[in-house]
């Protein structure tokens, strides 16, 4: 393996949304040996960069499902943008069924209601946490806009007349799966958008060459590397496209049966540093080899 490629959410982060210093060490262990490393997260450039730059961890950054690469520097290697007509499309589905969404743009993340992102978070945190108290579910869903900064603003149409204005992604969330389901239903044929989610509570629409799968080949072969020689790690569905491309896809211990379906080699959950064991266990085929 040249080229280690790991997701973040449910992956390489654990359950406190950390980097452990056993995946740490690992990873460190691997690009002393010469092997690049690389992070491939649905989350914006700057809510990717803070875990790595807390665990010491520097690597190019695929983000927003491989909307947008960047280097090790911060400098934009490549883009796939969301036209405007479609972003539209998806916004009248959203606002139909009454879903709260996010647009990720250029400029930054737009919503139009920070009440109802915390509402929706503070039902999803308290199915997850039964016991946890009112405040404390609240002080969690908050942390959402401290890690990421939001611009509230009345609608989403002027947006749409923006001329500057890149969009990367529409990110939907609701407890209510059925409507999620409709939206999705409604959306799946419609040509220039991809959905996936990273949970069971959110869709996520991106151009259909927005896929960590495209992004980490294209860097890949920037890199001289060949994809039989990149190990991808993940668990969810918006993994799904660079676990196939990937010579090793594994499937996280926390990840779904389906996406496990999908990868030859499995390892530990995110909350047992099963990125760790993944790279050790190549680490140490490579040396047998």
């Amino acid at each position: 393996m040249k080229l280690i490629a790991t997701d973040l959410d449910g992956t390489l982060l654990n359950e406190q949304g950390k980097i452990s210093p056993e995946n740490v060490q690992a990873i460190k262990k691997a690009t002393d040996l010469g092997i690049k490393f690389v992070v491939a997260t649905g989350r914006s450039y700057g809510a990717a960069s803070g875990p790595l730059k807390d665990a010491g961890l520097i690597s190019p950054i695929i983000s927003m499902n491989g909307a947008v690469t960047y280097d090790t520097e911060g400098n934009v290697l490549r883009e796939a943008l969301l036209d405007k007509t479609v972003a539209r499309q998806i916004q009248l589905a959203c606002e139909k069924e009454e879903i709260y969404f996010e647009v990720f743009t250029s400029n930054g993340i737009y919503s139009t209601s920070r009440e109802y992102f915390i509402e929706v978070m503070v039902d999803v945190l308290r199915t997850i946490n039964p016991d946890a108290s009112e405040k404390d579910l609240r002080e969690s869903a908050n942390m959402r806009f401290q890690e990421e900064p939001v611009e509230f603003i009345s609608d989403y149409d002027r947006l749409f007349t923006m001329d500057d204005l890149k969009i990367y992604k529409v990110l939907a969330f609701s407890i209510n799966k059925e409507k999620l389901v409709r939206v999705q239903t409604e959306l799946k044929d419609e040509a220039g958008i991809t959905i996936t989610s990273s949970g069971d509570i959110n869709l996520e629409f991106n151009n259909p060459d927005a896929q960590k799968g495209i992004a980490l080949e294209e860097l890949a072969n920037d890199l001289g590397i060949e994809m039989k020689d990149v190990m991808a790690l993940g668990d969810n569905f918006n993994d799904v496209s660079m676990l196939e491309k990937a010579g090793r896809g594994v499937a996280m211990g926390n990840a779904a049966d389906a996406i496990k379906e999908v990868c030859s080699y499995s390892t530990d959950s995110n909350s047992n540093h099963g990125v760790a064991l993944a790279i050790e266990e190549m680490l140490k085929e490579i040396t047998i080899g």
